[in-house]
């Protein structure tokens, strides 16, 4: 693992350039659609530059987004940064911003179920095809590989079996066979990990989670490469991809505090997995930093931190089980995210209809995301919900 702590400073100083801030703190907020040109030579100047990081028209961006846009593409490492109205448009519309019919994707089995949605309802009916891998394959990718694949796509750790990927290996496949790469890098952040420096083509963040940290915006990112920048800059733009200045704005603000919230995140998560540990319920914690979790070697060597997001799976269990215990949590929120500063939980009795190519023997799946409570208020309110859950286990 490198050292990051000049990520610290850049995530307070990037994308503050006094075009952005005249002259004070923040980015200013532009609310823009049309902007006007006293000149034909300025508007043709404003044409020739595509609005890249130039006033052109409101979908292109103001000043705001420009700002949001070089602090994440700073943090990625990249060459340009597209902004999305949500995580999952930035997935799909990246991937249709380079597929065409007939076209095949790698995708890993463990991923995010809107992008597997996106794939078996979306893609399909456009003519192309998605193979689903398992997530610890490695360089055996290549056994996947078809004539019309194009895109390799990894999510590492996966969304809910938290499964790390050995991201260098299968890279050096995909180049070997001209794919380009993708991948879903939510719980890495950018400050965490930069897919780029290992090779991969696209990083992409859901910006609602981490980087917003306040559970109000909506918002998705993908910083590029040089090779594939122009790409994915005019095809987003085409497909009609943009966000307000107003979310712009709150997820800079959000990217301040990131790496301080990030460590009270990992801090207490760490605490609560190593407390579940011991639990006699649990068989084992799906955490990248513990050993337990599937390719944690990975996480070691690629990783730069964790955060507040892990799994842990229970011996035994059943649905009234599962139940009962969700419903007597009082600190814990059911919810579809993470990333905020509250803590929330869901569940899984099974795997069905979140993965295909590989089986889940194992018992049910709950997810935690630990918050900024006070972590022995969090401890409390799991074990009087575990106490729960082992009284509906026969």
């Amino acid at each position: 693992m490198s050292n990051n702590n000049n990520k610290h400073t850049q995530l307070v100083t990037s994308g503050r350039k006094k075009a952005y801030t005249h002259g004070v703190v923040n980015p200013v907020v532009q609310r823009a659609s049309t902007i006007v040109f006293d000149s034909v030579a300025q508007l043709n100047e404003a044409a020739k530059t595509r609005g890249d990081k130039t006033l052109f028209y409101g979908r292109r961006g103001t000043t705001t987004h420009f700002a949001l846009q070089e602090a994440i593409t700073e943090l990625e490492g990249g060459e340009g940064c597209a902004l999305y109205p949500c995580g999952a448009a930035a997935i799909s519309q990246t991937m249709l911003s380079f597929l065409k019919a007939g076209d095949h994707v790698l995708m890993v089995d463990n991923v995010y179920e809107p992008t597997r949605d996106f794939c078996d309802k979306i893609l399909t009916g456009l003519g192309i095809s998605t193979t689903y891998y398992p997530p610890t394959v490695g360089a055996g990718i290549e056994d996947y590989i078809q004539a019309n694949t194009k895109l390799l796509f990894l999510e590492s750790p996966g969304s809910i079996t938290m499964e790390i990927q050995d991201v260098p290996a299968m890279v050096k496949v995909a180049q070997q066979h001209a794919l380009l790469t993708i991948l879903d890098n939510t719980y890495g952040n950018g400050l965490h990990y930069r897919p780029l420096e290992h090779g991969v083509d696209i990083s992409i963040q859901a910006a609602t989670k981490y980087i917003v940290g306040h559970s109000d915006v909506m918002m998705g990112v993908a910083v590029a490469n040089k090779k594939y920048w122009p790409t994915l800059r005019e095809n987003s733009y085409l497909l009609g991809q943009c966000t307000s200045a107003d979310d712009a704005y709150l997820a800079l603000r959000g990217l301040r505090t990131m790496a301080v919230r990030l460590q009270q995140h990992e801090k207490a998560a760490i605490t609560v997995a190593r407390w579940l540990q011991q639990h006699e319920l649990v068989d084992h914690i799906r955490h990248p930093a513990f050993a337990s979790c599937p390719g944690h070697e990975f996480f070691k060597r690629d990783f730069d931190g964790s955060n507040g997001l892990f799994s842990f799976v229970m011996k035994a269990g059943n649905q009234q089980a599962i139940n009962a215990f969700l419903d007597s949590l009082s600190y814990f929120k059911m919810g579809f995210s993470w990333g905020g500063f509250e803590s929330l939980v869901t569940a899984n009795l099974t795997m069905k209809g979140l993965r295909s190519q590989t089986g889940w023997q194992l018992g049910p799946v709950i997810r935690l995301h630990i918050g900024l409570e006070d972590v022995d208020d969090l401890i409390q309110d799991l074990s009087q919900a575990l106490e729960v859950y082992q009284q509906h286990l026969s």
